[in-house]
């Protein structure tokens, strides 16, 4: 029932195709959004200042990510599934293989720096936090950084394995190695923390070493399925072999990706800044609620981006560009409906949300909560549709509309209309939440005019050219 082939994704009905590969997808990023709320479960029964600290270190984990984690998965996914549609198995191969080399290290040279600075590091962006932060919390925070960024090229070529199952159409293999991770972690979360039995007590040491090996775990079922040939076979010793035109390539595709989170990541700690002197406690207090709804909102989306960036790629390599663009249009159809109907609720309940979620809410941060996340709700049709469009630009090797798309979004748009509302026109904190909601806008009604430009203008019959190009 979960099956997919490659003759499927080029030939047979482009529905079942999606839906196919995004459902273990969207059961994937669900577990990984339980992973993170079970973390501060856990976390938060050690200490606040626990909390605190890997809150306080999660934008600069979330860079890291963006530099060494995001250009391996897109270039990955995007070569493999190209050239699986070419019917060009060896070409794939060499594609995975690059993508674990690349992943591992980019890790290595991200991860080592940020590990022996990961202090100072913290302490340097300390004055872009919204309260006094203590040295306490700086020295957690720099010790679950620093265990992260240890674990960084096992976390980065975990992704890069997850991408190349995907790019070859077989999304299951993902779903299950994410879930042996997160079921990894979620064991090793207390014992590591609270020290249960023969284990010493970690602290926040333990939940970032549970967070690694709970991720290795993932990778060695990865390697594991590798080896015994699943897919008939995507790994070979005749491709395990460094190719710098194969790296160039990869990056090519990748970096524009990577540089699309830290455009994207790098003002979000600036608007925590603004929250904070625009609203205060309160303020703050209610653009959290709505980050973490949003991430659990975002779902649907995400995983259908990942499916049609698959399905564009494969029917690319295959020489179906016009199948290549319903793809994109008819992913774009199911994000928008499947957001919009999270949309509905979430305007309709959105004190219920915010109580679920934070049951000690109270006061003006339960009353701006509700307005954030009403003002969320308008604009998760628009949501749906960019993160759809950056998948078919991303299909096609365009990831460079991706990058320059999310520059404007946050950079151009979301962050003046931020400062300008809350501080010159005295709107106050919610012409940061408006700011959000009318950036996603933004970007989805411009990507959507662009790639409807491009397509018009032959992008999908040049990167079926391009597709099929020998990759030797």
């Amino acid at each position: 029932m979960l099956d997919v082939s490659p003759e499927d994704i080029t030939d047979g009905p482009l529905l079942r195709s999606l839906a196919v590969l995004s459902a273990p997808l969207l059961a994937q990023n669900l577990v990984l959004v339980t992973q993170e709320v079970i973390d501060l479960f856990w976390l938060g029964r050690l200490s606040g200042a626990a909390v605190a600290a890997t809150g306080f270190a999660f934008p600069v984990m979330a860079l890291l990510f963006a530099l060494a984690v995001f250009a391996p998965f897109v270039g990955t996914q995007v070569l493999v599934s190209q050239r699986i549609g070419g019917e060009d198995a060896r070409g794939a191969q060499r594609a995975v293989f690059t993508g674990f080399a690349v992943a591992v290290g980019g890790g290595l040279l991200v991860g080592v720096p940020a590990y022996l600075g990961a202090g100072p590091l913290l302490e340097a962006i300390a004055f872009a936090q919204p309260q006094a932060v203590t040295g306490t919390v700086i020295r957690l925070g720099a010790a679950y950084l620093g265990v992260i960024a240890l674990g960084l090229p096992v976390l980065a070529a975990t992704d890069a394995a997850e991408a190349a199952f995907v790019g070859w159409g077989d999304s299951r293999a993902s779903l299950w190695m994410n879930l042996l991770a997160v079921g990894s972690n979620l064991v090793l979360d207390p014992i590591l923390i609270f020290g249960w039995g023969p284990a010493p007590a970690l602290g926040v040491y333990g939940a970032a070493l549970a967070t690694v090996l709970g991720s290795a775990v993932g990778l060695a079922f990865a390697a594991g399925l590798l080896v015994r040939g699943r897919n008939d076979g995507m790994v070979s010793h005749a491709a395990a072999r460094i190719d710098s035109g194969e790296i160039r390539e990869l990056l090519e595709v990748g970096l524009p990706t990577a540089g699309q989170q830290v455009a994207s990541q790098s003002v979000r700690i600036v608007i925590v800044a603004v929250v904070f002197a625009a609203g205060g406690a309160a303020g703050l207090a209610a653009y959290i609620v709505g980050a973490r709804v949003a991430t659990i909102a975002f779902v649907p989306a995400q995983g259908l981006q990942q499916a049609t960036q698959s399905v564009v790629g494969q029917n690319l390599g295959a020489g179906n560009p016009r199948r290549s663009n319903r793809a994109t249009w008819l992913g774009v159809a199911l994000a928008v409906g499947a957001l919009s109907a999270v949309g509905i609720v979430q305007w309709f309940v959105p004190g219920e949300i915010a109580t679920l979620l934070v049951p000690e809410l109270g006061g003006e941060a339960f009353s701006l909560s509700i307005s954030y996340l009403e003002v969320l709700a308008y604009g998760y049709p628009a949501l749906g549709a960019m993160y759809l469009f950056q998948g078919g630009f991303n299909g096609a090797r365009r990831t460079t509309v991706s990058f320059y798309a999310s520059v404007a979004q946050y950079w151009i748009v979301r962050l003046p209309i931020a400062v300008l509302g809350a501080f010159v026109l005295g709107v106050g904190v919610v012409a940061v939440f408006w700011a959000v909601t009318l950036s996603n806008i933004a970007a989805a009604l411009g990507l959507g005019l662009y790639y409807r430009y491009s397509t018009h203008r032959g992008m999908l019959e040049r990167a079926t050219e391009a597709a099929a190009s020998p990759a030797d």
